[in-house]
């Protein structure tokens, strides 16, 4: 019986080993067939010269640029190198947003040396924790109908249903509501899927006007009053510019128009939706009022506009003009974006080289409003690479009232900075429609996380507010940040962008 079983135990190895062989010999005449066809292949085509010159072989080449990307963020970066955002600034919004404790030891990995860096001014005697005060609420849009009020500081800027996927949009929706904070559409319209979260939510009219306009693409009154019935649209943003791409519209390629965006947005299925590089119908500072006014009186509610600045020239203007037509004519807020804003989709020239930083702008935009005496009547929300405390509180120093982010709410929800935002490949499921993409976005999950950041965020601006002396986040003035110049010192904000004259309203 021993004899027998080590007989059909050698013959069943032998015949596996047979059977391996085989296999791999089929696989290896597979490879090289595959090989011989593409050496083939590449030889003949006209469309690339590294791959007429070395067939086969350059295709490698193609292989390393694609994954230079994964090499660098995880084995070669540095934790405070790699851009747009390094290793430290998102690992402390996935602490966040999984509200882990986002305490660090030994000492900071950032080098304070470094011309730009942001210092706050802390007080000899800080404020308790217990002295904390409300951050609001605050009134946005006085002479309307219905005002917007809200304590919110911190908030979700524009990102579009169809740049983001539906279950994106249904957690940062319900994210929203868990946080108390409000959430722009973007561009794209008002989907089902901003409303059943029930946040507060800006409504974005972009240069194509999607979700607001008529056949010939114009501004319909009609469905901009169908959209302010909601409850849940407390304000409208006109979008004139984005940070990203100046001077460019929206950009959403072909494979994204599915027939529910193109149902939201009143555009063709399957084809590139390119929105205008303008408004048609503003093009100067009077039209652009009279835009405001149009939409505010439609809708009722609080109306402001979204722009990326480099000169303020045109503000003085604006303000000028608001002042001889009296200052209920004046935007409720202004969003200034930087030049070092995201978005999905934008040519190099544009993200890399057009618009000023916001550390830039949003001084100026401030400076201008306080120099006009419309600065108590119109607000500011700033915009642009702000993810982490530190930006956000600078941010406030230098005069907003309110910060958004959409990128720092995209790492809340597991983006991982693929860079793969406009083709329609995200591996997170956040900026495609692929179905089994998607699958690994839990809403309900994620909007808990959205939530998480949110707190966690506006909670650590309180703490550098007590630390510099005043009892909350709305309290920061220019006096309480620093920043470093070339020389390695640091200078009080408010003498690198002093505050101007005070010209009384008329």
């Amino acid at each position: 019986m021993d004899s027998l079983f080590s007989m059909d135990v050698a013959l069943f190895f032998s015949r596996s080993i047979e059977l391996l062989s085989a296999l791999f010999i089929f696989a290896v005449g597979i490879f090289i067939l595959v090989a011989i066809v593409l050496y083939v292949k590449d030889s003949f085509q006209k469309e690339s010269t590294i791959l007429r010159n070395y067939p086969l072989i350059g295709r490698f080449r193609f292989l390393f640029e694609k994954m230079g990307e994964f090499f660098r963020q995880y084995f070669f970066a540095m934790d405070r190198e790699e851009l747009p955002f390094n290793r430290a600034q998102r690992s402390w919004v996935y602490r966040a947003a999984k509200n882990e404790d986002s305490t660090v030891a030994f000492g900071s990995t950032k080098d304070l040396r470094q011309p730009g860096a942001i210092i706050f001014a802390n007080c000899p005697f800080p404020k308790l924790e217990s002295e904390n005060v409300a951050l609001g609420p605050v009134m946005i849009g006085p002479y309307c109908d219905k005002p917007y009020s809200t304590s919110s500081v911190f908030n979700i800027s524009g990102m579009s249903f169809g740049a983001i996927s539906k279950p994106a949009v249904l957690a940062l929706s319900h994210g929203a509501k868990k946080a108390g904070c409000w959430y722009n559409t973007g561009e794209g319209g008002l989907s089902p899927y901003h409303l059943e979260g029930g946040c507060d939510l800006v409504f974005q009219v972009g240069t194509a006007k999607y979700g607001v306009r008529d056949n010939g693409g114009n501004l319909s009154d009609e469905k901009l009053q169908e959209v302010a019935k909601h409850a849940q649209v407390k304000m409208f943003e006109i979008k004139l510019s984005q940070g990203a791409k100046p001077g460019k519209g929206g950009i959403l390629p072909a494979i994204k128009v599915n027939k529910t965006i193109s149902t939201i947005r009143g555009i063709p299925e399957g084809e590139d939706s390119i929105s205008p590089n303008r408004h048609p119908d503003i093009n100067s500072p009077a039209e652009l009022l009279d835009m405001i006014e149009r939409i505010r009186t439609v809708s009722g509610k609080p109306v402001g506009f979204k722009t990326v600045v480099s000169s303020t020239q045109w503000l003085d203007e604006l303000c000028v003009l608001i002042n001889e037509r009296g200052e209920e004519s004046a935007p409720d807020f202004i969003t200034v974006d930087g030049g070092d804003g995201g978005t999905g989709a934008a040519p190099m020239s544009l993200i890399d080289n057009v618009g000023l930083t916001l550390n830039e702008a949003l001084p100026a935009v401030d400076n201008v409003l306080i120099k006009h005496g419309l600065r108590s009547r119109t607000r500011i929300v700033a915009s642009g690479k702000r993810i982490n405390p530190t930006e956000v509180a600078w941010a406030l120093c230098a005069g907003a009232d309110f910060v958004t982010s959409a990128r720092g709410f995209m790492f809340a929800l597991g983006c991982i900075q693929a860079l793969q935002c406009n083709k329609n490949t995200c591996p997170t499921g956040i900026t495609t429609h692929n179905k089994e993409l998607q699958r690994g976005l839990d809403p309900t999950n994620k909007a808990n996380r959205v939530a998480n950041y949110q707190k966690n965020l506006v909670k650590e601006i309180s703490i550098i507010a007590h630390s510099c002396g005043v009892v909350g986040p709305r309290r920061l003035t220019r006096k309480h940040a620093r920043i470093v110049m070339e020389n390695g010192l640091s200078i009080p904000l408010d003498e690198l962008h002093p505050y101007p004259e005070i010209k009384p309203s008329k």
